[in-house]
């Protein structure tokens, strides 16, 4: 019998991280909740309950999905997100809510918006939040008022109290709903809006939707000036043959490169692009464009006339319904975004949990202007513990090596690899050049290349029967190219698990770098069932789901391989075994 209920032992370490307790004191009160933690376990299950994630937010047990209107407000990061607090399949959805002072440690609250009024009474689904300029929050989320036909209109919510730090209680004004389908807009396909900015003495924001008969997405513009009474711009701000757009987001980056951040009313100018990011509904994935905004024609144009046949992604893997927020107190934008199972249904119903959030990350204009770049928040780092250092060791073709003397199931591993010649770099295949995933699956981590495959397994079993690879190859630029070698980027799951019963698809980007001098970094988080990479300084992404059967707990095990036919070098690889944060979750 425990002296201490979860919620409250949750609390005492926030106290006493809040008040500067010690580390030491704070790690063994870690300990303590942690053995009280696993005395609330999940029942047993067919997925062992040592693949749920470490430090990845995820709730102790429940279905999650969409990242909700992160915010910073009084010293306090907010989270809320898509949450069934009734099982571990969609459906029943609230607004969880989760307060942090560094993005890692996190305390739940009770819910922030429940069905509860006319316009939202079959489902609270997915917004934003907005700091208006006397400093309330406010929040825009889409609610559903017919069950028939899923008909959605877009709510507002405020702080019961602004005094509180914490933001326990919120509160639906009576004029609700603020925004509804009118036009010919499709009442099926008009959600999440997103963040507003302000300009002129008028707010604006976005909600996705479709348009052109259904075949095109759409970024529709609403106006206002007192964030109640709203008007659509006759236009979309920009609109593209792709689908049904939802949870759009749409930001200024600094166009000098630096990793600050920039308020979401930014003014439009020289120095400033602006980003537009949607989801697919139909591929289930966020893609991006860069380009240049026009507030008085409430218009949008991507920088590269084909960005939305190309669709540049924040992640090439599994990864969605993303959502980033300005934060004032360290001038960054930050990307938060889901990461649902790869198991089966019945999986998830048995472990009783179903999705994470992956690492948050800031996010920033790379130099060239092509492209974002994207790198874990600083604050993960803290997590580090025991490490284990490589130097200047050579792979030979057709070898690997082990990197010893820690636990790697739950770690973050940072290397640079070199190769010294690209002489003998494969050509790439004409038909697969603009198409990063069927290439992976075509030319995977067991098939001999020229330069690579090279890179790390991960979550390995002993006699690498389980195996997860992360890797570079590197191709001879095309005909008629710019005459840079191409390098793809990969995670290959396919050998992740002896379990026959899993989704174990390959996920690739292609990587804007040059490689002439035959250097390349990649960095892995991983996390029990989580591989999150980021190759070159974050310019390709891939974050993956796999259930290794042996490889779990002290049984994984890391490896640096070299596939190719020639020698790497790895300059350097560091490995660190990571800490479980406060995770009280919903």
């Amino acid at each position: 019998m425990r002296a201490l209920g979860a919620v409250a032992w949750a609390w005492l370490l926030l106290l006493l991280q809040v008040a500067g307790a010690s580390h030491v004191v704070y790690e063994n009160l870690l300990e303590l909740e942690a053995a009280a933690a696993a005395a609330d376990a999940v029942p047993p299950s067919i997925v062992d309950p040592q693949l749920r994630a470490g430090y990845h937010f995820q709730p102790p047990k429940n279905w999650i999905n969409d990242p909700n209107a992160p915010l910073y407000y009084k010293g306090w990061y907010h989270f809320f997100y898509q949450y069934n607090p009734k099982g571990a399949v969609w459906g029943n959805i609230v607004w969880a809510h989760s307060v942090s002072r560094d993005l890692i440690n996190w305390m739940a609250l009770e819910p922030a918006i429940e069905p509860s009024i006319p316009s939202d009474q079959y489902g609270c689904w997915s917004g934003s939040a907005t700091i208006l300029p006397d400093g309330t929050p406010v929040i825009m989320y889409t609610g559903v008022n017919r069950p028939d036909v899923n008909y959605q209109v877009q709510n507002v919510a405020y702080p019961r109290n602004r005094s509180d730090p914490l933001l326990r209680e919120w509160v639906k004004p009576g004029y609700n709903p603020v925004i509804v389908p009118e036009g010919g807009i499709n009442a099926t396909q008009f959600r999440d809006p997103t963040t507003a900015w302000r300009a002129g003495g008028r707010w604006r924001l976005l909600i996705g939707g479709v348009a052109g008969g259904g075949t095109r997405g759409a970024a529709y513009v609403y106006r206002s000036r007192d964030f109640r009474r709203w008007a659509r711009v006759r236009r979309p701000l920009h609109s593209a043959p792709t689908g049904m757009w939802e949870c759009p987001d749409f930001y200024p980056v600094g166009a000098d490169g630096r990793r600050a951040g920039l308020e979401t009313s930014a003014l439009a100018g020289p120095r400033v692009k602006h980003v537009l990011k949607n989801s697919l509904d139909l591929r289930r994935y966020d893609y991006y464009t860069v380009g240049t905004y026009d507030r008085r024609a409430e218009r949008y144009v991507p920088d590269d006339p084909a960005g939305d046949e190309r669709r540049l992604r924040y992640d090439y893997g599994n990864f969605y319904a993303s959502k980033t927020f300005y934060d004032p107190a360290k001038r960054r934008r930050i990307l938060w975004g889901w990461a649902n199972e790869s198991d089966t249904t019945a999986d998830d119903v048995a472990k009783g949990w179903a999705g994470i959030q992956a690492i948050p990350r800031t996010v920033w204009l790379d130099p060239s202007g092509k492209q974002l770049l994207q790198w874990p928040i600083e604050e993960v780092e803290a997590l580090r513990g025991k490490s284990a250092t490589l130097k200047d060791r050579v792979i030979k073709p057709g070898q690997h090596l082990e990197v010893t003397g820690l636990q790697t199931a739950q770690a973050d591993v940072e290397v640079s690899f070199e190769v010294p010649s690209l002489a003998g770099a494969e050509p790439l295949d004409p038909a697969l050049a603009n198409d990063a995933e069927r290439l992976c699956g075509a030319r995977g981590a067991p098939v001999e290349g020229g330069v690579g495959p090279f890179g790390l397994w991960v979550l390995a079993s002993a006699d690498r029967q389980e195996r997860t690879a992360v890797f570079f190859r590197v191709f001879r630029a095309a005909a008629g190219s710019d005459g840079k070698p191409v390098v793809l980027m990969c995670t290959d799951p396919t050998k992740s698990s002896l379990n026959p019963n899993l989704y174990k698809p390959t996920f690739a980007g292609f990587v804007d770098t040059d490689i002439s001098n035959g250097k390349i970094s990649l960095r892995s988080l991983i996390d029990r069932s989580v591989v999150e990479s980021f190759g070159a300084g974050g310019k390709t992404c891939i974050l993956s789901r796999v259930y290794p059967s042996l490889a779990i707990g002290k049984n994984a095990r890391l490896y640096a391989f070299n596939n190719g036919k020639v020698d790497v070098k790895v300059s350097r690889l560091t490995a660190w075994e990571m800490r479980k944060p406060l995770m009280n979750g919903a």
